[in-house]
């Protein structure tokens, strides 16, 4: 049968932050890890989507211990504030899922003046991670877990050139972009903690062809761009639903036999049930990584540093 939300351990006592909590595979995410005895920080942008989240995990899980904190990951100042109240209110975090993304949607620029998707997909995960850390390898057995796309094959390494496409977006070029971003940055993240000795480890974890509903935001931000339209109905058709498509990020971030440097999907590219995946494109991919720590401490003025403090 292979592994399910049913082989997830006691999370009593743990403390989980999920973004995007409020919909899709962040949502699913949330229930199954406060399912569990998790208490679950759900860092979201949309409050109403937010509070009927919450009604629906209580509904499934009545006891379920959530957190709401307002995070809107296309500013970097609104990144800032929901890390320092996470801080706040817990010194020690043991869990975080950098889920949140947008995917293929027309040109625009964040409030810091990213390109939209490099900004929320990366950008913003870049810069809550890196101010969560401390909070993090304070705790033993610490995961962080960043969601990738199976788009990052298509996708390039950033260029520190021209790191927003300027004169050249594509939204589907822009996307793969972001995901490979999100697929370099848990795999550099992996090495730096192994560096520092700390006691958190880095996995990344891709859902397939899930049909949640940042495939309809895509069609409808996009105007019905063929694409967007193409795999909105793809998604409906074959996709996995949400439950199933957040089981590789669940065992990414549960699964006590997996390791630091690890990469979570189903089994059949785009569906099945979640195993371990190989990692391919490694030529270069040193390369590509300290390009992408450049571009993200540049971008952000944020530097990722990690001293180890279990």
């Amino acid at each position: 049968m292979g592994w399910t939300a049913n082989d997830i351990p006691d999370q009593s006592g743990r403390v989980a932050v999920v973004t995007g909590a409020n919909g899709g595979l962040g949502l699913s995410t949330a229930r199954d890890l406060a399912a569990k005895g998790a208490h679950v920080v759900m860092a979201v942008r949309n409050e109403t989507k937010a509070a009927a989240a919450v009604e629906q995990i209580r509904a499934a899980v009545p006891d379920a211990s959530l957190e709401l904190v307002a995070l809107d990951l296309s500013s970097q100042a609104s990144t800032k504030e929901a890390a320092a109240t996470i801080l706040a209110a817990h010194p020690k975090v043991d869990l975080l899922v950098n889920n949140a993304g947008v995917m293929g949607i027309p040109q625009s620029k964040t409030v810091d003046g990213y390109e939209m998707q490099f900004g929320v997909d990366h950008l913003g995960h870049w810069t809550l991670t890196a101010l969560l850390l401390p909070a993090l390898v304070q705790t033993t057995g610490s995961r962080v877990v960043t969601v990738t796309s199976t788009a990052h094959h298509m996708g390039r390494a950033v260029d520190p050139a021209n790191p927003h496409l300027d004169g050249n977006y594509g939204a589907w070029k822009a996307y793969g972009q972001a995901k490979l971003a999100n697929f370099h940055f848990g795999l550099g993240l992996q090495r730096e903690l192994e560096k520092a000795g700390a006691p958190t480890t880095s996995l990344i974890a891709h859902p397939g062809l899930s049909n949640t509903d940042l495939q309809a935001v895509s069609v409808e931000e996009s105007d019905g761009e063929f694409w967007a339209k193409f795999f909105h109905l793809l998604s409906t058709r074959i996709g996995m639903t949400a439950d199933d498509g957040a089981l590789p990020q669940l065992r990414a971030a549960t699964d006590p036999a997996a390791r630091g440097g690890e990469f979570y999907g189903p089994l059949f590219v785009n569906n099945g049930r979640p195993v371990r995946k190989p990692i391919f494109r490694r030529l270069g991919m040193s390369s590509a990584i300290a390009k992408l720590w450049e571009v993200s401490e540049r971008e952000t003025g944020v530097k990722l540093s990690i001293s180890s403090g279990a």
